[in-house]
């Protein structure tokens, strides 16, 4: 348990940056510690093999990098099956994504600072321009991409994809192939590599060098000070429903909760009494309720409101464009588990890892109008 925070100061130290592999590991270590006012019975201490699972970060030392290697020419093949789709065949990304590579020059390399940084001409940052520590674009491609299969590219394709990625920037040449024997000596071409600093009051502590002036300061309000206002709007039932239902245009990550303007305000918490319900409407209603359950489950509307476009098209649009085709089902289905591509403009839907049984639920509420 003690190690924890040695590792903590020692990943800090070395510039990196904190994964949450390490956080979780120490959380998990220290929950497990005998403490006056535990809970008896409650829980039970993590396997090794559970901390493993966690523990997989890699520090900007490289500790905790596992032994592989992987080829421009490989990371070529793997960018283009599983990467190209978000981030664009040479990592100019699209209007979602930020841009990968760019921005970085022969003579970045050899300072280890990427000038353009402080050139407020240039329209854009990007990750190569950024990056510090080959590490973290290690790291960070292992435990989060693709964004469909977060964690299932295997060592050999991370070392492949990381190494892409720097050729792309002149980083590597297209012959290279990145290990962790030869990872330390790549780090010191990086554009960047220079760019991070510790002189400033978010780093406080002697540890690290020589400390500014604090990031805020002020005295105003010691004691007695002012409690916090109580904000409050109204929006008029005229206007509840102007621009579309405020509930279905939030994205699902996030604190924001759009009001449902589809009904008067108060709507649900009133309760009414059903006359004769119709059986039909009543199986229908729970069929879509059901398709859209599944459609938040399997994260389609991180991308698609029902209505209004996020990303992709809303789920009336596709609705509506695909009205009049009597195999409707079917080919919805199929374009939910093979994605698509050059239908609704140049973003590309990825494959999705979706049971049939679902896509074919989903596909069907969409033949029937994407109701409510």
């Amino acid at each position: 348990m003690s190690s924890c925070p040695r590792r903590l100061r020692a990943g800090l130290l070395a510039g990196g940056v904190l994964t949450g592999g390490l956080l979780v590991a120490c959380t998990l270590a220290l929950a497990q510690a005998p403490a006056a006012g535990s809970f008896p019975g409650i829980g039970r201490a993590a396997t090794a093999a559970e901390l493993a699972a966690w523990d997989t970060e890699v520090r900007a030392d490289f500790k905790g990098l596992p032994k592989g290697s992987g080829s421009v020419a490989k990371g070529l093949e793997v960018w283009e099956a599983k990467c190209a789709s978000c981030h664009g065949v040479f990592g100019e990304s699209n209007e979602v994504f930020a841009p990968i590579a760019g921005g970085t020059t022969r003579n970045d390399i050899l300072s280890g600072r990427a000038a353009r940084l402080d050139d407020p001409a240039y329209p854009g940052r990007t990750t190569l321009m950024k990056l510090s520590t080959v590490s973290t674009l290690w790291d960070y491609i292992n435990r989060a991409m693709p964004w469909t299969a977060p964690r299932s590219l295997s060592v050999e394709e991370v070392y492949a994809v990381t190494a892409f990625i720097l050729n792309l920037g002149g980083v590597v040449a297209d012959d290279f192939t990145l290990s962790d024997a030869n990872i330390a000596q790549v780090q010191q071409r990086l554009p960047n590599r220079n760019g991070m600093s510790t002189l400033h009051s978010l780093w406080p502590g002697r540890s690290f060098g020589q400390r500014s002036a604090p990031d805020a300061s002020g005295s105003a309000c010691m004691s007695a000070c002012a409690t916090e206002p109580r904000v409050a709007s109204l929006l008029p039932d005229f206007a509840r429903n102007a621009h579309g239902n405020l509930a279905e245009q939030n994205r699902l990550v996030g604190p924001q909760r759009g009001a449902d303007t589809s009904r008067p305000a108060g709507a649900a918490a009133l309760t009414t009494l059903a006359v004769s319900p119709d059986p039909a409407a009543a199986a229908a209603a729970t069929a879509a309720a059901a398709a859209r359950k599944l459609a938040q489950q399997h994260n389609c509307m991180s991308c698609h409101g029902l209505e209004r476009k996020i990303v992709g098209p809303g789920f009336t649009e596709i609705a509506r464009k695909y009205a009049s085709r009597n195999d409707a089902v079917a080919y919805l289905a199929q374009k939910i588990r093979a994605g698509s591509a050059g239908v609704w403009g140049a973003i590309p839907m990825p494959a999705q890892s979706v049971p049939e049984a679902d896509s074919r639920a989903m596909a069907q509420w969409l033949a029937d109008g994407a109701r409510r």
